[in-house]
């Protein structure tokens, strides 16, 4: 490590030993794997590199884990509040579908009224903490809080309906809410990037080995303008994601997350059409990654909302500021 950064030799063991945990194990599992390799100590010394290597690789694996609370809760309280609680704090997130701006709580001097989004955390948390405006975050107890499964399309991802009109275990604090939906949204994209990639790869390889007319049809020009397109898309992700840890500002974290999301579609597209048929069966992986990230999209606002919000800053502002050059 180099002063407050995981650097070297450090970060290539960092991701070697995060990469064998999401490929071994999910779910609680993997928390618990989290946990002994450090994860959390991690975050609060070095937040992109403990962010942008875990989630990429549990969009690749197809894994899930209570990370992105743990993201969350550790921009909204301190590293020591949220490690002393004996269980991490759940995070309710706003609903899919909602605004960018979107907050999954209201506070009218009593009672706090929630109505939102959770992940798996929520099953193994005894607080969460709720967002009641752009700067204050309330602490309601998960007993007090109806909390409804969903299905969907990735029940894999644990994801819970969660509503209910609490008494708060702990009054509004000031929190910038804006700042932890920015490490998440940025957390999310690398999710949706690492699940791009093993879409591309899977691609790729049955590309290799399908014949027809004799020849792997990798060798046809359409294939290989399907499989380029799906790559450059996914690298001016990356890209972006490089440029939004650079300038840490959520106007950049919005911008990596609706290009992500727009990446998820193209490279979905593009590979849906080399795998053909066998793309479409239950038997075959992609679609596992495809539905991890297309809901990943639609958390804390999908791409078409933030580019939406992204063109109304540009209009305010008159001009790119905050963009990265390329």
């Amino acid at each position: 490590m180099t002063g407050d950064r995981i650097e070297g030799e450090d970060l290539e063991l960092f991701e070697r030993s995060l990469a064998h945990a999401a490929e071994s194990a999910t779910g609680p599992e993997l928390d618990a794997a989290l946990d002994d390799l450090g994860w959390l100590d991690a975050l609060a010394l070095d937040p992109q590199a403990a962010i942008a290597t875990l989630f990429a690789v549990q969009g690749a694996t197809n894994s899930t884990s209570s990370a992105l609370d743990a993201v969350l809760a550790s921009s909204i309280f301190t590293h020591e509040w949220v490690t002393s609680v004996a269980r991490a704090p759940s995070v309710i997130l706003p609903g899919l579908g909602t605004g960018a701006d979107a907050v999954p709580g209201t506070f009218d001097g009593e009672r706090v009224e929630v109505a939102g989004l959770a992940t798996a955390a929520i099953q193994r948390s005894t607080l969460a903490l709720v967002a009641t405006g752009p700067g204050a975050v309330a602490t309601v107890r998960v007993a007090d809080l109806t909390v409804e499964p969903i299905a969907g399309m990735d029940p894999a991802l644990g994801l819970s309906r969660v509503s209910g009109t609490v008494v708060p275990a702990a009054a509004p604090v000031d929190a910038d809410w804006e700042a932890a939906v920015a490490l998440g949204r940025m957390a999310l994209s690398a999710e949706m990037i690492g699940a791009c990639r093993t879409m591309l790869e899977l691609a790729r390889t049955h590309a290799l080995e399908r014949l027809q007319f004799g020849v792997p049809i990798s060798s046809f020009q359409a294939v290989r303008h399907r499989l380029a397109e799906a790559l450059v898309a996914i690298e001016a992700a990356a890209a972006s994601c490089d440029g939004a840890w650079a300038d840490a500002t959520p106007f950049t974290a919005m911008v990596a997350k609706a290009t992500a999301g727009r990446t998820t579609r193209t490279v979905a597209r593009h590979c849906q059409q080399v795998l053909a048929g066998v793309g479409f069966t239950a038997e075959h992986d992609f679609h596992h990654h495809l539905k991890r990230a297309l809901v990943r999209d639609q958390q804390l606002a999908g791409a078409p909302v933030l580019a939406h919000a992204i063109g109304a800053v540009l209009l305010v502002v008159g001009e790119s500021q905050g963009l990265q050059p390329l």
